[in-house]
């Protein structure tokens, strides 16, 4: 039950957005053990002066191209899923997309069951 949220440059298109959402799904499906039908990312494209990093910290430079990817994610995943996932994240963007891994960032972020409401109002208990 992840939830993403994806930062990027204003002037990337819809079809752009699309096959990144494609290979995000992808990526988590194949890698972080996510269900197919579990789908749920929010885009955000931001200009260059709202969009503030560092180009050199702990990355071979990064460029105008640069994607946060911040996920919120309802289990633990071992460390080995979670560099798959990685893997095939920056690998995905760039092969089909010709987006640098260097321009590739993202976050994890772990969450109880107890932590999720998915409508109504109730309280997620699996």
């Amino acid at each position: 039950m992840p939830i993403t949220r994806i930062v990027c440059r204003a002037t990337l298109n819809d079809a752009d957005l699309e096959r990144i959402s494609d290979i995000l799904h992808d990526s988590l499906v194949r890698e972080f053990a996510v269900p197919s039908d579990d789908k749920f990312q929010i885009f955000e494209r931001l200009p260059e002066r709202q969009r503030v990093y560092d180009r050199r910290y702990l990355s071979g430079g990064r460029s105008a191209d640069f994607i946060l990817f911040q996920i919120t994610a309802g289990k633990p995943r071992s460390a080995v899923q979670k560099q798959r996932f990685y893997r095939a994240l920056s690998a995905g963007l760039h092969e089909r997309l010709g987006i640098n891994p260097n321009d590739v960032m993202v976050t994890l972020q772990f969450t109880q069951a107890e932590d999720w409401s998915f409508s109504l109002g109730e309280q997620y208990c699996p």
